[in-house]
């Protein structure tokens, strides 16, 4: 029997159906009761090209939602939906998860996380680099007496009562946290390049303990960062072991990614030898030209790991230059006590003389200082510098870039932020092909407008995904699109122990993604990066449809949800 076209969707009656589906997905889970009259299903994508996070082929299916999951998935499911979105010669896939994400760093201030949603993701993994936003230490200092939040945040005793504070909000997509190694540290210990003291080291297990208890999704550490930097290896052991029994990752940013790369894998492949969990090498890379060519010496000892019975894997961003803290140019030592103590060591006169040297072999290794872009600073004075090349703006200025970046850092009271332009196009084609590798942002979550537009961000932020399918993909065709959509759905669900997240299969999460494998494409670049991507025509989240065809049409009842893995 031939069935009865659907009525022509308009922009009123999406808007009204879409509202009238918001609805529906906050009943969550439960399965629908279907009474004379009703429609079947909340949601319909037909006539998609599916791809169900796996490495198999895509087939040509209709997809069904209803109560905020994966009702079905086959063919000529019809048109009994409350809403019908047609997506022929469009790919459907899973929603993207950001597997290194920093999209809390905005979220509580812009829960619509607009840059993340327009990419397509639709959930983020927070609590990355050693730094999570639990727990925090507070001035009276100790575990014991988390009242107040440091740098005026809200303070929380576990990973478990940041995720029930997202949720509270909501936010737009799906979160997940590991518990950063470094705020552990820095809740017990402080700020001292020191050892842990036996019972320091018991109340930092604890505290891990706690965080993966009460949902924490793994551990991370940054170790060129403020304290992490201090923690010797035998204490990451030790802060590893409650992630065995659990089968979840230790997240690293080494300790060096550019001269002593080699042996900071080695190093994080030690840890998880000595603690029996997996490992997740964060945004691996090769760093300064004279380091590119160790990156198959880098391979060669994954594969030796892996041989070895280890579990380990990595992830990257599409793009060759990083960001982080300008105070990174600067060297271990002179951290040592905190920001305040680092901000007073850059006016010592006995020790300017060794700083600018030290500083400038760093600047020297990623080939001088108009390879330093400044990417935000909390100063107001100073806001002309964002978006500015190190080197050029302190030529502007009739001044020396050293003497720039020492003034920047001391104003700011530490708080800036720098782009770094120091990777091969050609490695970061070979990372983002290898099998082990998923693909991440690093990036914040941002907006063109409003609360969440702030400095001049790195373009990962608002471009890492569709840029992996535009460029990698359609154009450089160093992926197929299903390796790539595996590396942004089914491979991080599983590493992070997701279990009804990452793929299209009946009675999994309804996390989506529509997207025009022959136009998408990021737009943010260095120079202008609040651009939104193109071709992502549909985003669903929980089963709610978050954007569609550039509208936004959740702001009003945002359905992500806090995540916690199965263990």
């Amino acid at each position: 029997m031939k069935q009865r076209p659907p009525t022509p969707i308009t922009r009123r009656r999406f808007l009204g159906e879409s509202s009238a589906l918001c609805a529906l997905a906050l009943v969550g889970g439960a399965p629908a009761i279907h009474l004379p009259g009703r429609k079947s299903y909340d949601l319909i994508i037909r006539n998609g090209t599916l791809f169900d996070g796996t490495l198999t082929a895509p087939i040509e299916a209709d997809l069904a939602v209803s109560g905020g999951r994966i009702a079905a998935v086959g063919r000529n499911l019809g048109s009994d939906a409350r809403l019908v979105i047609d997506a022929r010669g469009l790919a459907v896939a899973p929603g993207f998860i950001d597997i290194h994400s920093h999209a809390d760093g905005s979220m509580f201030d812009d829960p619509n996380v607009e840059s993340v949603v327009r990419e397509g993701i639709t959930t983020v993994i927070v609590g990355q680099d050693g730094s999570s936003r639990a727990p925090r230490r507070t001035s009276s200092g100790g575990a014991d007496s988390l009242e107040d939040g440091d740098e005026g945040r809200r303070a929380y005793r576990t990973v478990g009562d940041v995720l029930n504070a997202i949720e509270e909000l909501p936010s737009a997509v799906n979160v997940a946290s590991m518990v950063g190694l470094g705020t552990v540290r820095h809740a017990v210990v402080g700020d001292d390049d020191r050892p842990a003291t036996a019972d320091e080291l018991a109340q930092m297990t604890a505290l891990v303990e706690a965080s993966l208890a009460s949902g924490a999704c793994g551990a991370s550490s940054g170790l060129e960062y403020t304290p992490g930097m201090f923690a010797p290896r035998d204490e990451l052991i030790a802060l590893c072991k409650p992630l065995a029994r659990r089968g979840l990752p230790y997240a690293t940013h080494m300790r060096n990614e550019d001269d002593r790369v080699l042996e900071s894998i080695d190093e994080s492949i030690a840890v998880v030898r000595g603690a029996g969990c997996p490992l997740e090498i964060s945004h691996l890379k090769t760093q300064g030209k004279r380091n590119w060519g160790k990156i198959d010496d880098a391979f060669r000892r994954i594969a030796d790991a892996r041989k070895a019975g280890l579990d380990v894997t990595f992830d990257r961003y599409p793009y060759i230059a990083y960001q982080t803290g300008l105070s990174n140019l600067f060297p271990k030592w002179s951290k040592d006590g905190g920001t305040s103590a680092f901000i007073a060591r850059l006016s010592q006169a006995d020790l300017r003389p060794r700083l600018r040297k030290e500083v400038l072999a760093k600047v020297d290794l990623i080939g001088g200082w108009d390879n330093v872009m400044i990417s935000g600073v909390s100063n107001d004075d100073d806001s002309s510098a964002e978006g500015q090349r190190l080197g050029t703006y302190a030529k502007s200025l009739g001044r020396d870039p050293y003497d720039v970046a020492e003034g920047l850092l001391t104003r700011s009271h530490g708080g800036v932020g720098m782009v770094g332009f120091a990777m091969s196009e050609q490695n970061v084609a070979r990372f983002l092909a290898h099998p082990l590798c998923m693909v991440c942002s690093d990036g914040g979550a941002y907006a063109i407008e409003g609360p969440a537009r702030d400095g001049h961000p790195h373009p990962r932020a608002l471009g890492t995904f569709p840029r992996v399918l535009g460029k990698y993909v359609r154009e450089d065709k160093v992926l197929t699109l299903e390796q790539a959509i595996h590396k942004m759905s089914g491979a991080p669900a599983a590493r992070l122990k997701l279990a009804d997240r990452g793929h299209l299969k009946k009675d999994f999460a309804a996390d989506v993604v529509v997207f025009d494998p022959a136009t998408v494409a990021d737009r943010a670049t260095f120079a202008d990066p609040y651009q939104y991507p193109v071709g992502i025509s549909v985003v669903v989240v929980n089963g709610q449809v978050a954007l569609r065809d550039g509208e936004r049409t959740d702001t009003e009842r945002r359905s992500g949800k806090a995540l916690r893995p199965k263990v």
